[in-house]
């Protein structure tokens, strides 16, 4: 993401090099202006300098639109990174689509940032939503509060030579006349720290955008900070293009649709960055009171009383949630820090508002992940102070906790019981592309109908996905009695249940005769020798026809970061079970009588896994 303007004028050619492109594309530079210190400051500059130029702003702007119309990422990436080719080429411009050059602007006003729109014949009605990174940017380079700071960020499109669809990204910082943010426009203009080229990963899979970083490291680029966006779930990495770039645009961006947190701390605690070790020890260090500010906010009902356009006061928040207001006062600060809630000073004192990411906190959101908060700030939490028992003996700390296991607690106490569904389901987003998995369309199209099983089910959520997305399909769901009835109601709601059976029972009374069978988060909760049984009872129902869909999270083979590396741990800690490479459950599907047909991601780093009878014929192309 970023700020001022590019104008593509290409020099004359010169004597160039293999590493040395002939053309440059310069900036329209203003007047230069060289602070001491340009990274982390407060800005005085000549009083000259203050005034806003409005033309400078229309200029750079324009300047960017022609630049995005004029290029395109083949092109494009060896004038970033000289001596990118061959594979590295292939693979850049195969995963990353040039979506957009950057500029920051500094309008009085939102009039006079649809003028400038307007100007460079840009939608000015494109409509707008907070920049966080920008602003948090700005603020640290200027040491100014954030709050103090209205970045928006807005997207005009602009079709490419050959039609395609871009953008210029137009970071807005609303600066009224002789106010005192008048020095932060002047030294933004001159120095164009926002400035930047991004690169949309059109599949953003963690192993994929992890290795594209790794590229771009091996020519020159430098990991220059990022962030994460709750309000478009989008995840930016930011890099400072090496000295001999062929273009004036200094940084490039990788952006990636949904939220990658885990790929941007590798990115940030890279060599070179500013972070100090000490620094990102205390911050893992601490990173218990964050779960506990978190799970705190959901018990209090506090994401349920406060709203994400309108802020609240803090006195007015303590009373609705029956909380002490000095203390709410610094959980709200904190929550701000994490991005939970928005900090909206006024005249006579702070109010909060909430984020979209909050929001994820609220009883009655879709895909609500207040249950996983109470889970993992509640059960789960203390059972990991006991870490140290289940890496010494093997054995989960939650059994050595609570004296059983999490199973016969859970089913000993409704609450718990029903807690612990509700925090499955609230991981659903993974369930997303599963509908439209090739064996699911498959039998949704079958002649005489076809039936789904779904083994351990839960409360259906996954069950009423698939229901929903095929009226033609039928489906039985096999679950403990206080599961299933959870289920009834949820897919009667959804308007499925009529065409759903419902078995109560364990593994070994997989029902036969389905055309398709899903375990979905179960096989990770069990040793290999409890997973072969299970898999074995499911062969048994399984016709010669059937398939079996296993959804888990994979443990990389190149031990990259990923989530499934964490919920190893949290098997390890409370359950006793394991997650596992893909090649380690194809073991396990040859000892059940199985063969793994293939696998394809899922989000939230999960994957589908694709398997037959070892003696049934091909599923036929496409269907893995």
């Amino acid at each position: 993401m970023t700020a001022a303007g590019t104008r593509p004028v290409p020099l004359t050619p010169s004597h160039s090099t293999p590493h040395q492109p002939a053309h440059r594309f310069a900036l329209p530079r203003p007047a230069p202006y060289r602070p001491e210190d340009t990274s982390t400051m407060t800005t005085t500059l000549p009083d000259e300098t203050l005034l806003l130029d409005t033309a400078d702003d229309t200029a750079c702007l324009r300047a960017a639109v022609r630049f995005v119309r004029e290029h395109d990422s083949a092109a494009l990436l060896p004038l970033l990174l000289p001596g990118l080719d061959g594979p590295d080429l292939q693979a850049l411009a195969g995963h990353c689509r040039f979506a957009h050059a950057g500029v920051l602007l500094f309008p009085p006003d939102a009039d006079g940032l649809r003028t400038r729109l307007a100007d460079c014949e840009l939608a000015a009605d494109t409509p707008s939503h907070p920049s966080v990174v920008v602003r948090e940017r700005l603020a640290l380079r200027h040491r100014r509060d954030p709050a103090e700071l209205d970045v928006q960020i807005l997207r005009p499109q602009v079709h490419g030579s050959t039609g395609e669809r871009r953008a210029v990204e137009v970071f807005a910082l609303t600066v009224p006349p002789y106010s005192d943010l008048e020095p932060i426009a002047a030294h933004e203009r001159t120095c164009r720290h926002e400035a930047h080229l991004a690169f949309e990963i059109e599949h953003p899979e963690p192993l994929a955008l992890r290795g594209l970083c790794a590229i771009l490291a091996r020519h020159g680029a430098r990991p220059d900070g990022g962030g994460y966006n709750p309000h478009e779930d989008g995840t930016v990495l930011y890099f400072t293009l090496p000295a001999d770039a062929a273009c004036d645009y200094r940084r490039l961006e990788l952006y990636a649709r949904g939220d990658h947190r885990d790929t941007l701390a590798a990115h940030l605690d890279r060599p070179g960055h500013d972070g100090q070790p000490a620094e990102t020890l205390l911050r893992l260090l601490t990173g218990a009171w964050t779960t506990q500010a978190l799970a705190t906010f959901a018990r209090l009902g506090l994401p349920d009383v406060m709203d994400t356009g309108t802020a609240r006061r803090t006195e007015d928040l303590a009373r609705l949630t029956g909380s002490h207001p000095r203390s709410l006062a610094v959980l709200l600060r904190h929550l701000a820090m994490l991005g939970a809630v928005t900090r909206c000073p006024d005249r006579e004192e702070d109010g909060f508002r909430l984020t979209g990411l909050g929001a994820l906190l609220r009883a009655d959101a879709p895909g609500s992940m207040r249950p996983l908060a109470l889970m993992y700030g509640g059960p789960f939490y203390r059972s990991f102070g006991g870490l140290d028992h289940a890496v010494r003996t093997g054995r989960p700390a939650f059994d050595h906790l609570f004296g059983e296991n999490h199973f016969d607690h859970f089913a000993r106490d409704p609450e718990l019981a029903a807690l612990f569904d509700l925090s499955m389901a609230a991981s659903s987003r993974m369930f997303e592309p599963l509908p439209a998995h090739p064996v699911i369309t498959a039998a949704s199209q079958a002649p005489s109908g076809a039936t789904v099983v779904d083994v351990a089910g839960g409360n259906g959520e996954l069950l009423g996905r698939i229901l929903t997305a095929h009226p033609r399909l039928h489906g039985v769901l096999l679950e403990r009695p206080h599961a299933v009835e959870a289920a009834r109601r949820l897919l009667d709601t959804a308007g499925c249940g009529v065409r759903c059976d419902y078995r109560v029972g364990d593994f070994a009374d997989v029902p036969p005769g389905g055309d398709v069978y899903v375990l979905s988060r179960v096989l990770h909760d069990w040793d290999d020798d409890r997973c072969r049984e299970i898999l074995r009872h499911c062969v048994r129902a399984m016709p010669d026809h059937a398939d079996l869909l296993v959804v888990e999270r994979l443990l990389p083979v190149d031990g990259s970061p990923s989530l499934a590396t964490a919920w190893d741990l949290h098997m390890l800690c409370n359950v006793g079970g394991r997650e596992r490479r893909a090649d380690h459950y194809a073991r396990l599907f040859a000892d059940a009588g199985l063969r793994l047909v293939g696998h394809r991601p899922l989000p939230l780093d999960a994957h589908v896994l694709h398997a037959r009878r070892a003696g049934a014929p091909d599923p036929g192309a496409g269907r893995s």
